[in-house]
């Protein structure tokens, strides 16, 4: 419903719509037939994160806006890794979102003000971003954390000691900075590091 309504709004402001994908595994295929020159892309599909298609679709010569619920730079940061050329919060009003194709369509990137100084500090290595020196166990450690295991339930999905699964988690709450477990889940989710 919400990709018809967006599209239905894109045409009314003089936008062709060529297609609309409401999946990861639609959106390849549709864009390849398709040719879109602006692709506005979902970053929550049902069947997965839609910026994991930006290098394929910028490959493809689309230039992609990026609409998503949640602006943090640390997304944005990600996004425009990725090579997207803007990104656009679900809560915009429809004349923002019109405008923000609309200037994409031009050459332009399109990044809230506010977001640009923490994405151009992420992006040149200026601020060190909490957890990026987790260890691969400890990564899988924080989205166990992240789905509501215990110590218990680490230890038995890991395969490792109730000792050694709560030394991983302690060690991800001292990287993370976070006094408890319910702090690093929320830290991480911020940081972009759960998404």
């Amino acid at each position: 419903m919400v990709a018809e309504a967006i599209g239905l709004a894109l045409e009314r402001a003089g936008i062709e719509v060529v297609a609309r994908a409401t999946t990861v595994a639609t959106a390849l295929t549709d864009t390849r037939r398709a040719r879109p020159d602006i692709v506005l892309l979902d970053r929550r599909l049902p069947d997965g994160d839609g910026t994991t298609l930006i290098p394929e679709l910028v490959k493809g010569g689309a230039r992609v806006l990026v609409l998503t619920g949640e602006a943090t730079a640390s997304v944005a940061a990600r996004v425009a890794e990725a090579g997207a050329a803007g990104l656009i919060l679900k809560s915009a009003r429809l004349d923002e979102l019109v405008e923000a194709v609309r200037r994409v369509a031009d050459g332009e990137v399109v990044f809230d003000p506010k977001l640009l100084a923490g994405v151009l500090d992420r992006l040149t290595g200026r601020v060190r971003i909490a957890g990026t020196t987790l260890t691969a166990r400890e990564q899988e450690t924080l989205l166990l954390l992240a789905d509501g295991a215990g110590t218990e339930q680490i230890s038995s999905r890991l395969g490792v000691a109730r000792n050694t699964a709560r030394n991983h988690v302690q060690r991800v709450l001292d990287k993370l900075g976070a006094r408890s477990k319910l702090e690093a889940v929320s830290i991480a989710r911020r940081e972009g590091l759960l998404d």
